[in-house]
């Protein structure tokens, strides 16, 4: 194939992370967790100004889960609310790693957004964080006192391993339904089919963040049968009745065939979908928007298009509800 488009700051970020001295491989999980934690501030934004921002305490299938509530707001009236699972392929990340974008999810979707901390892999294996999520989602979608908002409806979101989290509690809460619906998904470079060689695999298979080499260290740490709908929502016997998704990809990502595929199926299934790739970005972009500041605009327009969705998928709430 020909050379693909790499931006040039996306090139000069590749090149920095290609210069620096590269960990040990296998990498222990809390040394790799600590390194990832360090970067947060070289090449992320800051959280920025918040009306509240508070630290929850959620309760999980084995124990509490933490959990923290970003609001451009201190009240609200009853509405939508976003639940957030941070991506780090299973392993790593947490709350911290991903407080910029979920502070600015708040501020441009004008909604709150409960970002969870699910168990991560090798010490808790597939389904543990599924299961924390679809549990995080329904405390949520239950208006619970220590929440402060009373929530008319849910969207799920998340990145990578988080997208993935958010495809497969969408399943499960179409399957058996939370107290409130969910109307919307946002899909952020997801793993909807682990296991599958999608050519993009090999085609970025090193140097681009991501690699083949710490995509099979991932999936070996989750220890998940890639078989099975929680784990790669693809395989899912049907898809139809889902909440309309916005998906999105990254040009240079091993996992792009696999979030292209996943926004197909559902197409194909008959679930609206926005589908956009960010072209010449690599994977991981939407926490790198200080090293690679071009992704600012890549997170505004995914955002703005996620507003968009969300109106119209809570208007037709509304109205099924006032027609029932």
């Amino acid at each position: 194939m020909t050379n693909p488009f790499v931006r040039p700051d996306v090139r000069a970020f590749l090149d920095m992370v290609a210069a620096m001295p590269q960990p040990e491989w296998p990498p222990q999980p809390a040394v790799y967790r600590a390194q990832y934690n360090a970067m947060k501030d070289l090449v992320d934004l800051p959280v920025g100004d918040l009306a509240e921002m508070r630290d929850l305490e959620i309760p999980g299938p084995a124990g509490a889960l933490r959990a923290r509530l970003f609001d451009a707001r201190a009240h609200r009236e009853p509405g939508p609310a976003v639940v957030f699972f941070h991506g780090g392929g299973f392993v790593i990340g947490d709350i911290d790693t991903h407080a910029g974008v979920a502070a600015e999810m708040a501020r441009q979707l004008d909604l709150p957004v409960i970002s969870v901390d699910y168990r991560l892999a090798p010490e808790h294996a597939w389904p543990a964080a599924s299961d924390d999520c679809e549990a995080a989602a329904r405390w949520v979608a239950s208006s619970p006192t220590e929440l402060g908002r009373a929530v008319t409806s849910l969207a799920l979101a998340g990145d990578s391993a988080g997208g993935q989290l958010a495809a497969v509690a969408a399943l499960d809460l179409r399957d058996s339904p939370a107290k409130v619906p969910v109307i919307a998904q946002l899909l952020i470079y997801p793993a909807a089919d682990i296991g599958t060689g999608y050519p993009s695999l090999k085609t970025f298979s090193e140097g681009y963040v991501l690699t083949e080499k710490g995509m099979d260290w991932f999936r070996d740490c989750y220890a998940a049968d890639s078989s099975h709908p929680r784990c790669s929502p693809m395989r899912a016997a049907s898809l139809a009745g889902l909440p309309p998704a916005l998906v999105i990809t990254a040009s240079l990502d091993p996992i792009r065939d696999q979030g292209r595929a996943y926004a197909a199926a559902l197409i194909g299934a008959g679930v609206p979908v926005i589908y956009r790739e960010a072209q010449g970005n690599v994977h991981g972009f939407i926490t790198l928007r200080k090293g690679i500041p071009s992704s600012q605009g890549d997170v505004a327009g995914m955002l703005a298009a996620f507003k968009d969705l969300l109106v119209e998928a809570e208007g037709n709430r509304v109205m099924m509800q006032a027609a029932a």
